[in-house]
């Protein structure tokens, strides 16, 4: 081989190309690492509602490495995706030296079991929240479920004069919803069974029953729907008269 002029010319023609290529590749990522090419403006092209700008700013300048060219996008966005009410980020590179930040927060919804919120969408999220919020109380992953029924029994009950404030779904798959009106917080009692079709007739009822004791001035803080064809009441303090005996 060494007396072939022909293949030493090609071993010698593919060493070269090797060397080039690979002078290229290192002259590149010298350039692109340059400091010409670091970000001179990062901007939040959305308005904030709960996300704090400082908290990202802060993570933008301790986090977020690389220049124009090197960045990691997914790093930078799971970086800014943990600041407290941010829900999803989109980056934008602009040239030569600008990143847009978008950025959409959650919605808070509910509070989720102990310290936790849900959002519109029924995603489950940490944050602080001091507003008035109703209550959810259920197994992992039912939030988005539990977000569903709520939209709709709360535009059930809003013609009574019920506001929903609570909802609680037992590990068997059980109901029970707190809904609260000028005089109190009364709770309802579903089951597992017939949902639709026990609201419906509460509902359908309530005027001529729960409504007219309220009237009256007698507060009813239960009501058990986990009957086939009506519903108990109970009433506190309320103790049924007794008929004496004549001597």
């Amino acid at each position: 081989m060494w007396d072939d002029a022909r293949q030493l010319n090609a071993i010698a023609v593919t060493l070269g190309v090797i060397a080039i290529a690979f002078l290229s590749w290192a002259l590149v990522g010298w350039v692109t690492r340059l400091p010409a090419f670091a970000f001179r403006e990062v901007v939040v092209t959305t308005p904030l509602v709960r996300a704090s700008g400082a908290h990202l700013e802060a993570v933008v300048r301790g986090e977020l490495r690389g220049t124009f060219f090197t960045m990691d996008l997914d790093a930078a966005r799971a970086s800014l995706a943990r600041v407290p009410w941010v829900r999803v980020v989109a980056l934008r590179r602009q040239w030569p030296r600008r990143l847009e930040i978008e950025v959409s927060e959650h919605e808070p919804l509910a509070r989720w079991n102990d310290g936790a919120l849900v959002d519109t969408r029924g995603e489950v999220f940490v944050a602080t929240f001091g507003g008035e919020l109703p209550q959810f109380t259920g197994p992992e992953g039912q939030a988005p479920l539990m977000a569903q029924r709520y939209r709709e029994w709360r535009a059930l009950l809003a013609p009574l004069s019920l506001e929903l404030t609570g909802v609680a779904l037992s590990a068997r798959g059980g109901w029970q919803l707190a809904a609260a009106d000028a005089r109190g917080t009364l709770r309802l009692d579903i089951g597992r069974d017939d949902i639709a079709g026990r609201l419906a007739r509460f509902v359908a009822v309530y005027g001529r029953t729960i409504g007219v004791l309220a009237r009256a001035g007698t507060q009813v803080d239960r009501v058990d729907l986990r009957y086939r064809n009506g519903f108990a009441a109970r009433m506190p303090g309320f103790r049924e008269k007794t008929t004496r005996k004549a001597s």
